[in-house]
């Protein structure tokens, strides 16, 4: 069979799976194993258990799970709540503070949580009733929390990072690195917007931000930051300078997430269970992807698909530029209907290398991958961020999508400058080579 007719039968049984409700693992599961027995019949069929038990035994995959616990065990103990009060504190008095005050948390929180969906979540419980209590335009609050919920996944640690290196072979620690000049730069160019609109728009924000209740002092919203930016730079610093590993600072971080949880007396036995359990759900769910994306990944490889199609784009003269101008336009469609980790999981094994025969750098390469993601999770009807708003906010989906078009705008432009400037990503990680 042709490499494109294969391709093009699995894009067709997994089109039909999920549109049948199948389970997104489930169906990339079957789409291997169906793939390996077109190309090798049933002789590769026991190479299924090895692929199993060297997916689930991965030292690297191990981080998934304690990054996750992680972020549950800053949510559940109030120290979120404490960290949002704390950045308004410091940004009172900005025009549109408290959705500047969004993009700050987000960012911050992106480093705790790995989870675009979690970031924004987080961050939105606190943010939404406050900021309409404040008289704030459900535009600004609703797009600022979308927008910045987009972090979750590009400054590090980063769940869709991890799963890419696992399959690429690619260092955690340089991908993680790349991500963090980038997912700084994006947050800066967030914050900018927002200032220009509440500029040209001042109704979109209430005109003081007097609420008659006592101000508290910067001081206060300091002290009420420092916990979280501790356990931030503790984490990230710690891998930076080789003192742990990317797994190794996962655990780390848990502990002092406890540590603080207890030394501030918010997190009780109740709260530290559902953080467990809520955490083992999680990382159920994203291993049972990652196991079965494996099959999909070895059938790839056994059918010769990507090897034929890297072979396709070279004979047919496609540059640089126009396939990445190309990639954008897939994964923005794909986008529209599979959640973003599901998108890494089935695309990078076809598409990878396909990267290396148009010259792009892997790590370089991870970081553009994770922005595209999140222009998936701004895109209706699966964009994830805007119905994780929504379910904390019952605002109209119409309203949230139209409130984050200038974000995935935004994000669009920043893919651009990435390839134009890839020193943006790599400067980072060649410093921690060096």
């Amino acid at each position: 069979m042709e490499w494109s007719q294969t391709l093009l039968l699995y894009g067709v049984l997994i089109g039909c799976f999920l549109f049948g409700g199948v389970l997104i693992g489930a169906a990339i599961g079957v789409v291997g194993i169906v793939g390996v027995t077109l190309a090798s019949g049933t002789r590769l069929w026991p190479t299924f258990g090895d692929v199993i038990w060297n997916t689930a035994t991965s030292f690297t995959l191990v981080a998934i799970p304690l990054f996750v616990l992680m972020g549950e065990i800053i949510l559940r103990s109030g120290l979120a709540s404490r960290f949002y009060g704390g950045v308004a504190d410091l940004l009172r008095g900005v025009p549109g503070a408290l959705a500047h005050t969004n993009i700050v948390g987000c960012a911050a929180f992106s480093a705790l949580a790995g989870s675009t969906v979690a970031t924004a979540m987080t961050v939105g419980t606190v943010a939404v009733p406050e900021m309409r209590r404040r008289r704030y335009s459900d535009v600004l609050t609703l797009g600022s929390l979308t927008g910045g919920g987009c972090l979750g996944i590009l400054i590090p640690p980063s769940i869709p990072m991890i799963v890419y290196a696992s399959i690429t072979q690619t260092s955690v620690l340089a991908i993680f690195m790349a991500g963090i000049l980038p997912g700084l730069l994006l947050a800066a160019a967030f914050v900018l917007y927002i200032s220009l609109r509440v500029l040209l728009q001042p109704g979109l924000g209430p005109s003081g931000e007097a609420t008659g209740e006592a101000p508290r002092s910067r001081l206060n919203g300091l002290r009420d930051c420092l916990p979280v930016a501790v356990l931030i730079m503790a984490v990230i610093s710690s891998m930076y300078f080789g003192i742990v590993t990317p797994t190794e600072a996962a655990g780390f971080g848990s502990l002092l997430a406890l540590l603080l949880g207890l030394l501030y007396r918010d997190l009780d036995l109740k709260s530290l269970m559902l953080a467990l359990r809520n955490a083992v759900t999680t990382s159920c769910v994203v291993m049972f992807i990652t196991l079965f994306a494996q099959f999909l990944s070895f059938a790839v490889t056994t059918s010769g698909v990507s090897r034929d199609l890297s072979v396709a784009l070279a004979d047919a003269g496609i540059g640089p530029f126009v396939f990445f101008c190309l990639l954008i336009a897939i994964y923005v469609v794909i986008g529209m209907f599979i959640d973003g980790l599901s998108i890494m999981l089935l695309t990078v094994p076809v598409l990878f290398p396909v990267f290396e025969v148009m010259g792009y750098d892997a790590v370089w390469m991870g970081v553009v991958l994770v922005l595209l993601i999140e222009l998936g999770a701004l895109t209706p009807p699966m964009g994830l961020n805007l119905l994780a708003v929504q379910s904390i906010s019952n605002a109209p989906l119409g309203v949230i999508g139209r409130s984050s078009l200038p974000y995935a705008v935004i994000i669009l432009g920043f893919c651009l400058l990435l390839y134009a400037v890839p020193q943006i990503a790599l400067l980072i990680p060649e410093l921690v080579r060096r």
